[in-house]
């Protein structure tokens, strides 16, 4: 039976589709089987052809072996290349600067007081390098370095006869190129990995460096002991002398110290330094580099260095320099020198008041630790006690310890309460008070009554500023204390005001600093300058740094620092008075006596004193009037000897008049240094009072006799005091007064 043909229209679409897989299929399976076909041929005709040079016997052993090892070579170079690839991403960045800080740290005046970081001086070029230094190096690391592509066959082998021979490591196979990889990618781990990393990144130098420049920076960056980076900065710190001018026993000291730095280093042990060096001498000869009688002179005289074990430094002002280089520095460059704003004198004062007081009163009070924070009033810091001793602990009290100020915090609740319409004559309730379940008691455990904020402050009493907070906000004290220089945390709770919110002795001195400059913000600072190592200035802080900003309103500021005077005239921090020199300050003490403090200004300086236990046990009745204000005293006694003293604003209008020195004209004094002047600032209203003395005993003097003077009896009253007049002997008589 014959089909009809199928004339669907709407079946042709699909009969063609199905002829056009048929026809790709067919496709697929002729190209498959020629290319099967090819190849067969292929291996066919090279296996006839390879039969042509079959081989026997024992070149057919060789040839086999051969292949292998071939096989084998190429398989592990390519294991070896993919453990080798994560190093070489370090390539790609600025592999030539350094990855961390190498900071030579001067003091106020420029000259250097110290050292932070990796110390590095690669600023010799090779060619001025002593010629017998570089012989020392290769002789004794390296006396094929020329002469290989980056890893060293012949000595590598050398190495591993003798250290087989020896049956330990007495030879190191390494090249200098290979420990130049090793020093600027990789970490000193002993791994096969790191060796093949090592292998891999010399190659890569010897392809994209001359031998010169390898040299070099294998000279300027292998460690050298002591936390130097390279001959040029282990011969500042062995010898204290520049790399150009070191001697051929120095020379060979140094050289020496490639191999164990640490073990070879001549600051902790000198023989074996030298012994070391006595090695790399004979090396030279036997490398041909010298002769025998070229180095007799230098084996007979060995090297001497510098003896660092007495040195003095200010550590903890070192640390907290190399701190905020971190933190400010700009640009790649990291070997830097930075002038800061230490003053030596002034901390070698610290220390020694510091010290003092330990050890004089210490096991007394049972205390065993202080920090001390001492700055101008625009901020500059001078000095930075962080410790009794740093070789015992490097931690930095005066900058990283969170202790309670107690009392010492509660001139930032009069401040704000003085910017919420009160004032130094405002009366405040002293009586019992209690929120929730907390009821503040007063250091006598009795209450006043109605008392000024000025006598609150001056006696430190406690339920007073716990009740100007209710009125204040305890917010505003805080954003208060953050704008004054506060920078951690204040905890907004009911005991906030009597200062049981952790602070910092550095914050606090900043922040009083702005009560002695009038309201500027005055945080620490103690960089001024800082120089990359071509001598450019990078960062300057006049131009660089943040802007002085008024923070508090002078008028304020002016009123809390005549209630701080107060304080150390007549209050708690009397130990603290300076004779003939206005002063202002706060004690703190703490619950259970853990901490005390003492923070005080005149106007050339502002120190804060912390005196108490690293594990927080309290001491033997500790208070903030005792050991810390007298620590304070004793350092400004000698930091304002022979100074200039500047008037704090407010104090003292005519005190920066040309020419005259601003404490004497504050005493009415011509300069002279005669008479009964004194060397000393007085507040305005004192002066006042002074003035109205004047006037009322001139208008007194009677008509009898010139020489004598008869004076009619007269009261001038002034802040805190009443001054009565007339006694026949012209003496005046003052009586405190509440």
């Amino acid at each position: 039976m014959v089909s009809e043909p199928d004339n669907d229209p709407a079946k042709r679409p699909r009969k063609r589709f199905s002829a056009r897989l048929l026809a790709a299929d067919a496709f697929i399976d002729t190209t498959v089987w020629r290319i099967g076909d090819w190849l067969s041929r292929t291996f066919s005709g090279y296996a006839r052809f390879m039969r042509r040079f079959r081989l026997r016997g024992p070149a057919r052993g060789a040839n086999e072996l051969l292949s292998e090892v071939f096989t084998l070579g190429m398989a592990g170079a390519v294991v070896m290349l993919a453990f080798a690839l994560p190093a070489f991403e370090e390539t790609r960045e600025d592999w030539r600067a350094t990855a961390d800080y190498s900071i030579t740290i001067l003091d106020r005046y420029g000259k250097e007081v110290g050292k932070r970081g990796m110390l590095l001086d690669d600023s010799v070029p090779l060619e001025e390098l002593p010629d017998y230094l570089v012989k020392a190096a290769l002789a004794t690391e390296d006396r094929r370095f020329f002469d290989h592509f980056g890893i060293d066959v012949i000595g590598t082998f050398r190495a591993l006869l003798e250290n087989v021979r020896a049956r330990t490591v007495v030879q190191g196979g390494s090249s200098i190129t290979q420990q130049l990889a090793k020093n600027l990618f990789l970490s000193n781990e002993r791994t096969l990995q790191r060796k093949i990393k090592e292998a891999f990144l010399a190659m890569w130098l010897e392809a994209n460096l001359t031998k010169r420049d390898i040299l070099k920076l294998y000279l300027d960056r292998a460690y050298m002991g002591g936390g130097a980076f390279g001959v040029g900065a282990a011969s500042k710190f062995y010898f204290n002398k520049s790399v150009k001018d070191i001697s051929l026993p120095e020379a060979a000291m140094l050289a020496g110290l490639f191999k164990a730095p640490t073990r070879y280093a001549p600051h902790i042990d000198l023989p074996a330094a030298r012994a070391r060096a006595n090695e790399v001498l004979s090396n030279m000869v036997e490398a041909g580099f010298m002769t025998e009688g070229q180095v007799i002179g230098a084996r007979r005289n060995p090297a001497s260095v510098v003896d660092r074990s007495k040195q003095e430094l200010p550590d903890y002002f070192l640390d907290f320099v190399f701190d905020e280089i971190k933190r400010i520095a700009p640009g790649p460059d990291h070997v830097l020198t930075v002038k800061s704003t230490l003053d030596v004198d002034l901390q070698k004062t610290a220390d020694e008041a510091v010290e003092s007081s330990l050890r004089q009163y210490g096991r007394p009070y049972g205390v065993k630790q202080a920090a001390m924070v001492v700055v101008e009033p625009d901020g500059a810091l001078r000095a930075i006690v962080g410790g009794r001793d740093y070789d015992s602990s490097q931690f930095n009290r005066a900058t990283d310890a969170l202790r309670q100020p107690g009392s010492s915090f509660k001139p930032f609740v009069y401040m704000t309460a003085f910017m919420h319409g009160f004032s130094p004559k405002s009366v405040v309730r002293d009586g019992p008070i209690t929120i929730g379940h907390w009821s503040p008691r007063n250091y006598g455990r009795s209450y006043s009554g109605p008392v000024t904020l000025t006598n609150a402050l001056v006696r430190s009493i406690n339920t007073i500023p716990v009740r100007l907070s209710l009125k204040i906000g305890r917010k505003n004290i805080i954003e208060t204390a953050k704008r004054m220089g506060i920078r951690s945390e204040l905890r907004n709770d009911a005991s906030l005001p009597i200062g049981t919110s952790e602070v910092t002795a550095i914050d606090m001195a900043g922040a009083y600093a702005v009560i002695a400059n009038g309201g500027r913000k005055a945080t620490p600072y103690a960089i001024q300058t800082i120089l990359n190592s071509s001598g450019d200035v990078v960062w300057e802080r006049e131009r660089d740094g943040p802007r002085r900003e008024q923070v508090m309103p002078p008028d304020k500021v002016h009123e809390l620092a005549e209630i701080l005077t107060q304080v150390v005239e007549r209050g708690t921090g009397r130990r603290a008075r300076l004779e003939g020199i206005l002063a202002g300050g706060k004690t703190g003490t703490t619950q259970a006596y853990r901490d005390a403090w003492f923070i005080g200004f005149t106007g050339n300086y502002v120190a804060s004193v912390w005196f108490g236990n690293d594990d927080y046990t309290s001491t033997r009745r500790l208070t903030g009037g005792s050991l810390p204000a007298m620590t304070w005293n004793a350092f400004m006694k000698v930091a304002h000897a022979n100074v200039k003293l500047k008037a704090m604003p407010g104090f003292g209008d005519n005190a920066d008049e040309p020419g005259q020195d601003p404490a004497l004209v504050a005493s009415g004094g011509d300069g002279s240094g005669e008479g009964t002047l004194r060397n000393f600032s007085l507040p305005q209203k004192s002066r006042e009072v002074l003035a109205e003395i004047e006037r009322l005993m001139r208008e007194n003097i009677t008509r009898a006799d010139s020489r004598q003077a008869v004076l009619k009896p007269m009261r001038v009253t002034g802040p805190g005091m009443t001054v009565v007049a007339g006694h026949e002997d012209g003496a005046a008589a003052t009586r405190q007064t509440q």
